[in-house]
């Protein structure tokens, strides 16, 4: 499954769901409030920016922001909520795409990094990050830690969520640690689901540490979630932050 084929212009229509899920205000104004912090008073960059979720209000809150991103739908669902003048984008990947300027803060969100394959891609997507920033500079991702106890001994697939018109399931390929989310939506009165499936290259913790490094950053924090809970063995996602160094 290619990455532009997935996210085409029906992935884009259905994409925002204003105020609840991911947009929903006890999830995004964390998010948007730790952002801003992080960036201060320097320009932010967001990897992969999609339909401006976090970019957009984040823009709203004073802070410069520009996006890179490679689906040109989600671009335009984007330019429906922020023109080019308020929320610049560089349609391209996050691995390799060079967007103009040096940023305080360059942010990956909602697992957005394991859309990226292979482990060489993940790799050069840390060095762009670091490309863009200036010494000091900030690198955030926030990434679900891979739940393989949850994976019963021969089977492939777990279902991580179960509500009246949707499933949520996950099926592994832990050799390559890969795996591959399919989302099932059931319209009222139909028997037919609508299917969206998405595939991942799941990184442990330390994995990810040691890309950082390789990409010249130093960790400077882990927490469970935006509002900063610890985190711990049983955790079920991660918000690092990654610095480069200060300079001499």
């Amino acid at each position: 499954m290619d990455q532009e084929e997935i996210w085409n212009e029906a992935a884009a229509r259905r994409y925002d769901t204003p105020g609840t899920g991911m947009f929903a205000p006890d999830v995004l104004g964390p998010t948007v409030d730790r952002l801003a912090e992080l960036a201060g008073d320097g320009r932010a960059l967001e990897f992969a920016v999609g339909t401006g979720r976090v970019a957009v209000p984040l823009a709203e809150r004073g802070v410069p922001v520009t996006g890179i991103e490679l689906s040109r739908p989600m671009v335009a669902q984007l330019r429906t909520k922020a023109d080019e003048s308020t929320l610049p984008v560089v349609v391209g990947d996050m691995a390799t795409t060079r967007a103009p300027g040096v940023y305080a803060l360059v942010y990956l969100v909602y697992n957005t990094i394991s859309n990226l394959l292979t482990q060489d891609e993940q790799v050069a997507c840390f060095h762009n990050a670091a490309r863009h920033l200036h010494p000091g500079g900030r690198f955030v991702i926030e990434l679900s830690v891979p739940d393989l106890r949850a994976l019963p001994p021969g089977q492939r697939a777990t279902v991580w969520h179960n509500d009246p018109g949707y499933i949520g399931l996950d099926t592994y390929d832990v050799v390559r640690q890969h795996l591959v989310s399919h989302h099932f939506r059931f319209e009222d009165g139909s028997e037919e689901a609508r299917l969206f499936r998405s595939p991942h290259r799941y990184i442990w913790p330390a994995e990810l540490d040691l890309m950082a490094r390789l990409a010249g950053f130093e960790l400077e924090s882990r927490h469970a979630d935006w509002s900063g809970t610890e985190f711990t063995a049983a955790s079920g996602s991660h918000v690092s932050v990654y610095r480069l160094p200060a300079g001499p």
